[in-house]
């Protein structure tokens, strides 16, 4: 038996290649955009991708289903529960139902109906028919099962909310057929915004989910099962309806990725007076130095694909600047993982060659932690902006700051232009890189930058309250 988790970091995202290597053949399970990585996985263990298989029409992330099963002549197998639904697979596919088998050599695996999460939701159960034809050893569970959790199940809207949380139930209840010893493998770990308490493990058993899990407790009655689903969910992205939409009807190919052309500092301060965007891929500190003006700063790193989604406009074309080629290349394919498609090209020189062009250049402070303590305790007027969740300013926070979670600040940029200068501040300088930008995007005067966040701020000594501040 061949069974392979496909990870990406970045989206806690997990595909499998599951077959038969007798047979020299294997199934993709959950594929995303770029789908190179299965075929040269499929290049180096001799085997053929006969079958491309999906859980469900996936919320956060670009499917790579559709390309694949074209670029391989595979079949395409997708549930057949998404009809009449407010989201259905528009191109071709076969439709596949509870109970519907697939054979590939010494392995079979079985399709289960496992509502919830979305209304077509599918797992996949995985048979060794050469060890035990009856029993399966694993479960492939999407994003119905997660370890230590379930999916949530408020991605259709308020109205669809309560009817999808009570069918988890059921399909909760279902399980009750299937042994202790199966193994769970879920469509996504830790870090991902499709459930809430996520284990960090990639897989688990059943046995010791039902030991474990929360959500798996047989004394819960639907309602209350219900009411504790639905009290700890983690905030909806916006790009959530945009990934299901682009899902529907099915990503374009994509072909190559590259880091496309390279464009002169003249020409992209031409294209960035018209409608073009420059997303600089550098650090914190190597933004506050010096970027292009009006750029939007997401540093390469694990939650790349995450914050360009939340936070850029899929209508917007890109121009991106990083310290090399190979950091534009590893964006670009962060990028088409989320939908954002629309990339001109990247800055040549990147943004060393913009300010050696001689091209206005744009900078910000970026301060330790016990300089802005200094310049608070001094009575500096100063609004201290902190862009972390609730429940990391609940925490503990810089006393008099003003909160307001990352991805609602767009739609409050401007309340801070014309006032007193504003410090940006998140956990670790992340998410204050993204926020100083947007900030000095929407026309505040002075931006400064906190550097290393809270983290380095409570490594300091600074002080921190937990008591109610002004937030927006």
């Amino acid at each position: 038996m061949i069974f392979e988790r496909i990870t990406e970091p970045g989206l806690s995202q997990y595909a499998y290649a599951i077959g038969c290597r007798g047979a020299k053949e294997i199934a993709i399970v959950d594929p995303m955009r770029d789908i190179d990585v299965y075929l040269d996985f499929a290049g180096s263990h001799g085997v053929e991708i006969t079958e491309v298989l999906e859980t469900h029409i996936h919320a956060d992330y670009a499917s790579g289903a559709r390309e694949l099963a074209e670029r391989t002549g595979a079949t395409l197998r997708l549930s057949a529960y998404d009809r009449q639904e407010q989201f259905q697979v528009d191109y071709p596919h076969t439709p596949v139902r509870h109970g519907d088998c697939i054979e590939l050599g010494g392995v079979r695996l079985r399709a289960m109906h496992t509502p919830g999460h979305t209304p077509e939701h599918l797992s996949w159960l995985v048979f060794d028919v050469h060890r035990n034809q009856d029993t399966p050893m694993a479960m492939l569970s999407g994003d119905f099962l997660f370890v230590g959790s379930l999916g949530r199940p408020d991605l259709l809207g308020a109205e669809a909310t309560d009817a999808l949380a009570r069918q988890l139930h059921d399909s909760v209840a279902a399980l009750a057929t299937l042994p202790d010893s199966l193994e769970v493998h879920p469509g996504h770990g830790a870090g991902s915004m499709c459930g809430a308490g996520m284990s960090g493990r990639p897989m688990s058993t059943l046995g010791y989910e039902r030991l474990t899990n929360p959500m798996l407790d047989p004394t819960l009655s639907r309602d209350q099962f219900v009411e504790r689903m639905l009290s700890n969910l983690p905030p909806r992205p916006d790009y959530y309806t945009r990934m299901k939409e682009l899902n529907s009807r099915g990503p374009a190919s994509l072909g190559p990725i590259s880091a496309g052309p390279a464009i002169s500092p003249r020409d992209v301060q031409q294209l960035t007076a018209k409608d073009h965007v420059v997303l600089d891929l550098r650090s914190q500190t190597d933004f506050g130095r010096g970027h292009v003006p009006g750029s939007i700063c997401i540093g390469l790193g694990k939650n790349f694909s995450m914050w360009s989604a939340w936070m850029l406009d899929a209508q917007t074309p890109l121009v991106l600047a990083g310290h090399s080629e190979r950091d534009v290349e590893i964006a670009v394919r962060g990028l088409v993982r989320v939908g954002l498609d629309r990339i001109a090209g990247h800055l040549t020189g990147g943004v060393q060659g913009w300010i050696d062009s001689g091209l206005e250049t744009a900078r910000h402070d970026v301060v330790p932690s016990t300089e802005l303590q200094d310049r608070i305790d001094a009575g500096e007027s100063l609004c201290v902006l902190d862009v972390r969740t609730t429940a990391e300013w609940n925490s503990g926070h810089i006393e008099g700051a003003v909160h307001v979670p990352l991805p609602e600040l767009p739609q409050h940029a401007d309340r801070f232009v014309g006032g007193a200068p504003v410090v940006t501040v998140c956990n670790g300088g992340y998410r204050s890189a993204i926020a100083a930008a947007l900030l000095e995007r929407a026309g505040t005067e002075e931006v400064i930058d906190q550097l290393g966040g809270m983290t380095a701020w409570k490594r300091a000594g600074c002080s921190i309250t937990t008591e109610i501040a002004p937030s927006i």
